[in-house]
């Protein structure tokens, strides 16, 4: 093979995914707690894209100003150095940053990521287990919000990353239709 794998390397990785888009009507008449949660159930949209792409679970917590996923670390998603490329703990800890802080606000209000710190302190392999990406808002204003995000083994309890976020907050505009 031209880039020197060998047969028994070469794996095949199919899903499927939706597509379907933000529901803006629901957001304008629901909190975003409410939101997310009639999200998850099922009765508005459908489980995000991202989450099959990277293989993470839907929020398996939300409260006010919380959110957490679950993710299976892979060899999909290897660097190469053969350890678990870091833009899949970024991704995890953006979507429990982001989540977090969606849960915190009002009808009618969006958010979009302005800046993401992420900190890495160990490797992540395709071994290394489940992990666990928690956020918690730090503050919400009319303008910004800010949120803090840990990455921790479900099986060793050990930290893989840290992050936060600064979010822009902004009025969502009227439905269409």
């Amino acid at each position: 093979m031209p880039d020197g794998s060998k047969p028994s390397d070469i794996r095949t990785r199919t899903y499927e995914y939706s597509v379907k888009t933000f529901d803006i009507a629901a957001a304008r008449e629901l909190t975003g707690l409410e939101y997310m949660r009639s999200l998850l159930s099922g009765d508005i949209g459908a489980k995000p894209s991202i989450s099959d792409t990277m293989n993470m679970s839907v929020p398996v917590h939300l409260d006010f100003g919380e959110a957490a996923f679950l993710a299976d670390p892979a060899d999909f998603l290897l660097n190469p150095l053969g350890t678990v490329h870091g833009g899949f703990a970024a991704t995890l800890l953006d979507s429990a940053l982001g989540c977090a802080i969606h849960t915190a606000l009002p009808k009618a209000t969006g958010y979009t990521t302005a800046e993401l710190s992420v900190n890495y302190t160990r490797a992540i392999r395709p071994d290394s287990g489940r992990l666990r990406a928690e956020g918690k808002v730090i503050h919400v204003g009319r303008q910004m919000a800010t949120a803090e995000a840990r990455l921790i083994g479900e099986e060793d309890g050990k930290l893989y990353a840290h992050g936060k976020t600064t979010c822009f907050v902004f009025p969502l505009p009227p439905a269409k239709g």
